[in-house]
């Protein structure tokens, strides 16, 4: 007999005792209730990514005939591009479209025919006559191809023309010598040399003197490289060259 007053525990069954925390699915704790501790969720270990490499360090290789004077160019490029650095390489004019397969970039001087290069005419040089400083031949500002009538023509192993030979002079009877030593054998008194200014005055001694040659070949010095190498640093010295400033467009 079922005692008076006594209830069965809601949703008990037959008496059994109530289940207690049983948990509902989407249910909110009651208030008051005490909660559990959860388990601390794991740390996830993140790596820093590896810094994006940074440019190959890279020098712009130059070549330059004998005579060529691109100081200019080299102190804008200096200015214009601090973080690559700029080799001047000397280059001989008989080799100088072999020497093009290594460099960057070139000052020749023309003509240097070859359809796998981009050539750029920068511009050109006079010819002068020079002689031995107490010659007669320096007693004229200006000198002709008739003023030469007579005197022997010293000539160059490394002629930028390819073999000069003007009418009325005579050929010397040694071998041909290179331009430094032609110019110190015409101071000597012995024959004349013919060469671009920039020549003579890279090859400057007291004992001789130079004038120019009015009529004569021009040289024309140029900027060259390969077509197939026209880079962002090629484009750059071909701008400086040219005169374009860092914001000018091309």
């Amino acid at each position: 007999m079922a005692h008076q007053g006594r209830r069965p525990a809601k949703g008990s069954g037959k008496g059994t005792p109530p289940r207690r925390n049983r948990a509902v699915p989407g249910a909110r704790p009651r208030p008051g209730a005490s909660k559990k501790a959860s388990a601390p969720a794991t740390r996830k270990v993140v790596f820093d990514a590896a810094p994006a490499a940074a440019d190959e360090p890279r020098t712009f290789r130059l070549g330059a005939v004998p005579g060529a004077t691109p100081g200019t160019w080299i102190d804008r490029w200096k200015q214009r591009l601090p973080d690559v650095p700029l080799e001047l390489v000397p280059i001989e004019v008989a080799a100088q479209r072999s020497a093009l397969d290594d460099l960057d970039a070139a000052l020749v001087r023309l003509p240097l025919d070859d359809a796998s290069l981009h050539v750029i005419p920068l511009y050109d040089e006079v010819p002068v006559v020079v002689a031995a400083a107490d010659s007669h031949l320096m007693a004229a500002d200006e000198l002709t191809p008739d003023d030469l009538d007579g005197e022997v023509l010293i000539a160059l192993s490394d002629d930028v023309w390819g073999g000069l030979a003007l009418p009325g002079t005579t050929a010397a009877r040694f071998a041909p010598l290179a331009t430094s030593d032609a110019i110190a054998t015409a101071a000597s008194g012995v024959g004349v040399v013919i060469v671009p200014m920039s020549l003579a005055r890279l090859h400057h001694r007291k004992d001789a003197d130079h004038r120019v040659l009015a009529g004569g070949p021009v040289s024309t010095v140029a900027l060259a490289w390969r077509r197939d190498r026209t880079t962002p640093d090629v484009e750059a010295f071909v701008g400086i060259v040219r005169g374009r400033t860092a914001n000018s467009s091309r």
